[in-house]
């Protein structure tokens, strides 16, 4: 079971039976692919203009209270790796940051 505010909450564990290398199987539990959610499905809060020394646990801090949501803000810009949000290329883009989903 995953934590409610973290981004793999509601994921389904999965269960697969594989060799163990020492003749016997043992059973391996994991979370299910992860689909990110529609863009225009989530509800801009603000917009923020990324800086030079920007970092998206930061970014996120500021705007929604807590640097651990900042897979919240990379759901709603589409990317994967949180450091593409404030990378150098990015500098002087904007971003979406999301009202928070229950």
């Amino acid at each position: 079971m995953t934590d409610p505010a973290r981004r793999y909450a509601g994921a389904e564990v999965a269960t697969v039976t594989m060799p163990d290398g020492a003749g016997g199987v043992r059973e391996v539990r994991y979370l299910r692919r992860r689909f990110l959610p529609a863009p225009d499905d989530l509800q801009t809060l603000a917009e923020h203009t990324v800086t030079r020394g920007d970092r998206p646990d930061l970014v996120t801090a500021a705007y929604l209270g807590d640097p651990t949501q900042f897979w919240r803000v990379c759901d709603a810009n589409l990317v994967v790796h949180p450091g593409e949000l404030t990378a150098d290329d990015r500098i002087g883009s904007r971003i979406r940051i999301p009202i928070p989903r229950p």
